[in-house]
């Protein structure tokens, strides 16, 4: 990487106030401290990367891009304070025409209404909870409601949203004959939601629910959630949450209690900061779903994307990196096709039909969500890396 290069995009992930002016300006909020700072830059830099590739425009207009952390070094992971202030710096900036993110569904639910009631077209590369865009498995009567003050959509995602994670869960439990589940979840938003939604589909699998918990406390509680699943003659655990909130405490203590215990987990924990800290015993029991696939897995076109970040970052991509390149993709068509005002890059957003991508064709649906359903199944490598399996159609 040429020193000009490195300079720039240290600009770009640590020192957004000083980006040049320009006719409109896209946010990226993400979380830049603790576990998910290394996917973070990474889709960072997939977005920059798009950017590029587009000539700095979204169309005739010119675009500046502006990357903030959602998360604080003292945290380790998103807080509500950080998340509302950069969507209110957003809301503020009458240049502002696209946010792309949060990362986090909890996240997504704080800054949301913030940029709707503004009107500012908001695309997730990976906030998942469905509540955010339907009413199917949400957790409050008022959603998806209450994340639209003003009264229409203003937001999408690229990642399936996580009824269908919950489709692909019951289908793998039921795969690898699995016939009594002890749910467990974070209290999140995104991991309290996926484990109600994986609970509602297991009794069309045949699959009892022998059990439910939460952890608490960055996990303090494991040991004791581990001996009510050994109890409950559970022959595999499912962990609705992310890893921040203390998973891989969890994982180390059901698998010391129960070493048969098969152990599955959300697209919260398919991360190597998780599966790092997993005892080799654990790893093997280890199985996780994933929106994310292997590079073959994906269309042709995608070979491009993964052959362009490495020449230009002389990197390989974390996996969440190639729907940040997208999302800014589509976000910089959605502005070049509405004539870069933000009504109509919300328009052009919603009625995105049978668009080609790295990520394959897909369609933007009433509520905002992709058309995209598959989902991958993630084991744990000999390395402690997640690694492909297998992939898994959700919606059937």
């Amino acid at each position: 990487m040429t020193p000009l290069i490195a300079a720039a995009l240290s600009a770009a992930l640590w020192l957004p106030a000083a980006a040049a002016a320009a006719d409109l300006t896209i946010y990226s909020s993400l979380p830049l401290s603790g576990d998910s700072r290394p996917q973070s830059e990474d889709i960072i830099r997939a977005e920059q990367l798009a950017l590029e590739q587009n000539g700095g425009r979204g169309g005739a207009f010119p675009i500046r891009f502006v990357s903030l952390n959602d998360a604080t070094r003292r945290a380790g992971k998103w807080t509500p304070l950080r998340t509302l202030a950069n969507a209110r710096r957003a809301a503020r900036d009458p240049t502002a025409i696209a946010y792309l993110g949060d990362f986090n569904s909890g996240a997504t639910a704080i800054s949301l209404p913030v940029l709707n009631e503004t009107g500012i077209l908001q695309v997730s590369p990976s906030s998942t909870y469905v509540g955010l865009t339907r009413a199917e498995g949400a957790g409050a009567s008022n959603e998806p409601e209450k994340y639209y003050p003003a009264g229409y959509r203003t937001f999408g995602r690229l990642t399936p949203p996580d009824h269908l994670q919950a489709a692909a869960v019951a289908a793998l439990l039921h795969a690898e004959r699995v016939k009594r589940v002890f749910l467990v979840d974070d209290r999140e938003v995104y991991g309290r939601g996926l484990a109600n939604m994986v609970r509602n589909r297991l009794a069309a699998r045949g699959i009892t629910v022998a059990g439910r918990g939460r952890i608490r406390g960055g996990a303090r509680n494991a040991g004791s959630l581990a001996r009510a699943i050994r109890r409950s003659k559970a022959d595999a655990m499912f962990f609705g949450g992310i890893t921040q909130t203390g998973a891989p405490r969890l994982w180390r203590a059901v698998h010391r209690h129960n070493r048969r215990v098969k152990l599955f987990g959300g697209d919260g924990v398919a991360e190597q900061p998780f599966t790092r800290r997993l005892s080799r015993g654990a790893a093997r029991r280890t199985l996780l779903t994933n929106p994310l696939l292997a590079p073959s897995a994906y269309p042709p076109a995608a070979r491009g994307f993964y052959t362009a970040f490495r020449d230009r970052f002389r990197k390989s991509p974390e996996p969440y990196a190639i729907y940040g390149y997208e999302a800014m993709n589509l976000v910089l068509d959605a502005i070049r096709r509405g004539g870069g005002t933000r009504q109509g890059a919300i328009d052009a957003f919603r009625a995105t039909r049978d668009r080609d991508s790295v990520l394959g064709r897909y369609s933007i649906d009433e509520n905002g969500d992709t058309t995209l359903a598959t989902y991958g199944v993630l084991k744990v490598s000999r390395r402690g890396r997640p690694a492909y399996d297998r992939t898994i159609d959700s919606s059937r």
